[in-house]
């Protein structure tokens, strides 16, 4: 996926759904907090079937003690199944672990 994609246009999950984190490991109380242009367009959430969410728009994200995390991108995979070595960024470990959402 790239930060440059207009936010309507969507590409459909699938083995790159991880990619979407995988390259921001950045931890609690990084410095650029804010997704692209937060609060300017839509958050859109995308429930992956068995797998993370995908987040898009003008999100903020913080962690438990409301600091900033940098998501590093403009789109980011958010783990669903606990398994991740990149909380709170999905890498891919849910296929491993065999998640399947209730």
């Amino acid at each position: 996926m790239s930060a440059g994609r207009p936010a309507g246009d969507r590409e459909p999950p699938g083995d790159r759904e991880a990619a979407a984190g995988s390259g921001a490991a950045a931890g609690p109380g990084s410095a650029a907090a804010a997704g692209p242009a937060a609060g300017s367009e839509p958050v859109t959430i995308t429930v992956c079937p068995d797998g993370p969410l995908l987040v898009r728009g003008g999100y903020e994200l913080l962690d438990g003690d409301d600091r900033p995390i940098d998501p590093g991108r403009a789109t980011v995979a958010l783990c669903r199944c606990g398994a991740s070595a990149i909380k709170p960024f999905c890498d891919g470990s849910h296929k491993r672990a065999r998640f399947r959402a209730r």
